[in-house]
Formats: structure tokens, sequence, C-alpha cells
């Protein structure tokens, strides 16, 4: 009795590991990332189990190390100093209008991002100017989705037209997480995704250098 309990107990307990879950995980291709960003369907993107895992028990150190998640990304990915931190974090501003004025936002890596096909970058744009949303639902508004798509389209489809290619506009796509999804709440930022460009452009949007799928 006690021999088959624990058998069965240790052929569960490999069968749920993320690694083995990893197998069966469908990544996200490009077309299942343009249904979900446009039925605005964003609670279905999911990250590979294994980097789940990983990024849980990240989130617990970060947490307890300093505080919160805000607190760390402030301190080493933003390096911002907020002007206030109550009741909202405020900073220091150059436009009311967000991502118009390049000293008001970053664009970096995502550090963990959704479980995205090969040749697919997961990029954040994070501002200081508070980004509008709609009281109710959470979302954009119709004035920040402007905003948004214009900034997008400058600083990163005019840039892959350069390099000559001719379908810039298929690919980038943007989206931002409504108010309940998001898991740095306090810090605006947009969620950036290109495919199949060169990994110099990636470097020059973000100033990192991509090893393996990850930062140097």
């Amino acid at each position: 009795m006690t021999s088959t309990t624990s058998t069965t107990s240790t052929r569960s307990s490999k069968s749920s590991s993320p690694d083995v879950a990893d197998a069966h995980f469908k990544k996200h291709t490009w077309e299942d990332l343009k249904g979900i960003i446009s039925k605005n369907d964003l609670a279905s993107l999911r990250r590979v189990p294994s980097d789940l895992a990983r990024y849980r028990s990240w989130s617990v150190g970060i947490k307890q190390e300093y505080g919160d998640l805000n607190n760390f990304l402030l301190k080493h990915r933003l390096r911002w100093t907020p002007i206030s931190t109550t009741p909202n974090l405020r900073f220091e501003i150059h436009s009311p209008v967000p991502f118009t004025d390049p000293r008001d936002y970053t664009i970096i890596n995502n550090d963990w991002p959704y479980g995205v096909s090969p040749g697919i970058v997961h990029i954040c744009t994070w501002s200081k100017v508070p980004i509008a949303t709609d009281p109710e639902s959470g979302d954009v508004t119709d004035e920040s989705r402007r905003v948004i798509e214009e900034f997008v389209k400058r600083v990163f489809v005019e840039r892959i037209r350069k390099e000559g290619f001719e379908d810039a506009d298929d690919k980038v796509m943007w989206f931002k997480n409504w108010a309940a999804l998001q898991s740095v709440p306090g810090l605006e930022h947009v969620h950036v995704l290109v495919r199949d460009v060169p990994e110099k452009l990636v470097e020059e949007w973000t100033g990192e250098k991509r090893i393996n799928g990850g930062i140097d």
C-alpha cells in the first residue's frame, strides 16, 4: 500500500511539473496574437509553464527584498526617481501627452515574455506620463489608443520600413493590459511585439543586447 501510494504520488508530481507541461504547451503564433489582440482577449495570453514557475518564484524573492515589483523596476530597470509615491507614483515630465517626449518613456525588453513563437520579440515601453483608461472597462480610451498607435508607427514601424521591409506594418503589434490584468500596477506600460526583424533594431530600441533570448 505504501509503495503504491508513493509511486502514484511520484508519477503525479512528474506529470504536473512545469518542464513536462512545457512539452504540451503551444506557443502563441503571430496569427494567434493577432486574433487575441483584435478581440481584446488579453487574458488568453500565457507564459511557457516553466517560465511562469520561475517568474512566480522570482516575484516572491523580489517582493521580499524590495517590497514590490515597482521598487525593483524603478531602481534596476527604469532607473527613474519619482517625485511622489502617494497616492500614486508621479514623475517629473516634459510633455503631458504620453510617448511624445523621449525623456518621458523607456523602451526595454520584457524580462518575462509570454510564450511566443521563435522570431517574435516582446518589448515593453514604460511611460512616466499617465495613460488615460476607461474607468469602467479599464481599457485605454480612444484618444489614448490614437496616441499609442502614432507612437508605435513612428518608433517601430517606420524604423523597420527604413530597413527595407515593405511589410513593416505587419511586423508590429501592441497592446496594453487592462487594469485587472496588470502584474505591475502603478507603472504605465505598453507591450510591443515585433517579428522577424534584425537583432540590431531590438538593440537600438532597447539599448540592450539579447543573448539566446535573455539580456546581457
